[in-house]
């Protein structure tokens, strides 16, 4: 029965799989993600089809009218199918600027020949943007931030101040005020030379700068220390069982490969950060410095491992060690909601603050954390224990700033008079008295 049985179902489901397969629909993909057409905006388009592609095409639809603006050149019996094209003013010049629909249409080669229809709004931008930057003179510091306000105009999609290859976002001027604002900051291995600029883009190949005034004094930028840092026997093995429990083979090799490897892809996570800023200011006091705490380092030291007489390697340390007693409650430097709260790699248990606009404080080496991610935090409010977790070899606090992912020094956002004159004198800082 069984035998008879077994034959019979596939004499079925076979033809019914086959079937199934010939009349499944095509899925497009559109890459990258296309939300302005601009003179010859470059589209990728991806067809996935078992039975290949019979027909594929593009259109542009505004006004009521449809404008074709690109045909496959012939069918296509692979699975998966790629064409490139560019679409825009150049090409369909009845286009004007203002809203649109792209529109991809691609037929399978099923038995069915069934065709999938597949649209997205975007907008026309013949013209580039405009933007204007304030006339205030802006002095600039190895590793410290700025505030610019902008003038933006016309459609865009990307604007704020570049310097060197960071970009720091524009955004609106709180309480529904007229232009834009962005905090900046000129890293601490920028080249001096650098000259920040604003930008507005509008994603289809339009850009246009208007620079800063701005002047960098060389005779007062900051002094960065080198030291040298004896390790251990005891502290490189702490080091690589903590942070590389299931690592083999030389104890310096491994050492190494955390303090280079690790430390690039935990600050990559804190870079990844900025995503989870709020647009809006969270704080409205002077930053906290850790109280009664000594700085047993400060930012941008360079610091040389030496192990044995010998160095091994060398790295800059982004931020302030921090120290009081051990284990001290860990106070945030300001209101703001909690966006990271775990341990991270060399940072050992690591707490992030966002304080809107993409500014965000970081705390490292704690033996305990006490929030959760998504928790609002109050200025002084104690969040954790210190400790020495991760590539701590005491106990103290690694204190740290980011400003739009880029680490900066903390030390004028201590300073009550240095937000007076550069952020609550330029935007409006809710509840600021300074």
């Amino acid at each position: 029965m069984r035998k008879v049985f077994l034959p019979a179902l596939l004499i079925v489901f076979l033809p019914l799989a086959f079937l199934s397969g010939c009349s499944a629909s095509p899925a497009v993909d559109v890459s990258p993600s296309i939300t302005i057409l601009g003179q010859a905006t470059p589209i990728t388009v991806v067809v996935r089809d078992p039975q290949g592609v019979r027909k594929a095409q593009a259109f542009v639809e505004q006004n009521g009218s449809r404008y074709s603006v690109w045909e496959a050149a012939q069918p296509s019996k692979t699975a998966t199918s790629t064409w490139s094209f560019t679409a825009g003013a150049k090409s369909t010049p009845q286009l004007k600027d203002g809203k649109a629909k792209l529109i991809i249409e691609a037929t399978g080669n099923g038995l069915f020949g069934k065709t999938v229809h597949w649209e997205r709004d975007v907008n026309v931008a013949t013209q580039p943007p405009s933007i204007t930057a304030d006339s205030d003179q802006h002095y600039l510091y190895l590793g410290m931030a700025d505030l610019a306000t902008l003038n933006i105009s016309g459609a865009w999609t990307g604007a704020g101040i570049r310097v060197g290859d960071q970009t720091f976002r524009a955004w609106p001027t709180p309480d529904g005020k007229s232009g834009y604002f962005s905090l900046f900051a000129f890293a601490w291995n920028m080249p001096p030379d650098t000259a920040p600029v604003a930008y507005a883009s509008n994603g289809a190949g339009n850009e246009v700068t208007s620079p800063l005034v701005f002047q960098f004094p060389k005779k007062e930028q900051p002094k960065y220390s080198i030291r040298d840092l004896q390790i251990t026997d005891a502290f490189m093995n702490k080091v690589v069982n903590e942070l590389d429990p299931n690592g083999s083979g030389d104890p310096v090799a491994r050492f190494v490969k955390i303090n280079n490897e690790m430390r690039k892809a935990d600050n990559q996570t804190l870079f990844d950060l900025r995503t989870k800023t709020a647009d809006h200011f969270l704080w409205s006091q002077p930053f906290l410095r850790q109280a009664h705490a000594a700085a047993e380092a400060h930012f941008a030291d360079t610091r040389n491992y030496i192990y044995k007489g010998k160095k091994i390697d060398q790295q800059t340390h982004l931020g302030y060690d921090l120290a009081v007693t051990q284990h001290v409650g860990v106070e945030a430097a300001n209101d703001g909601r909690i966006v990271y709260a775990a341990p991270l790699g060399i940072y050992g248990n690591c707490i992030v603050v966002d304080h809107g606009y993409g500014l965000m404080t970081f705390y490292g080496h704690l033996s305990q954390i006490n929030v959760h991610e998504g928790d609002m935090v109050k200025r002084g409010q104690v969040m954790g224990i210190s400790g020495m977790t991760g590539m701590a070899g005491g106990d103290h606090i690694h204190f740290g700033m980011l400003l739009d992912g880029i680490q900066i020094d903390p030390k004028e956002w201590w300073d009550p008079h240095w937000i007076k004159d550069h952020i609550a004198s330029r935007v409006d800082l809710p509840g600021f008295q300074g």
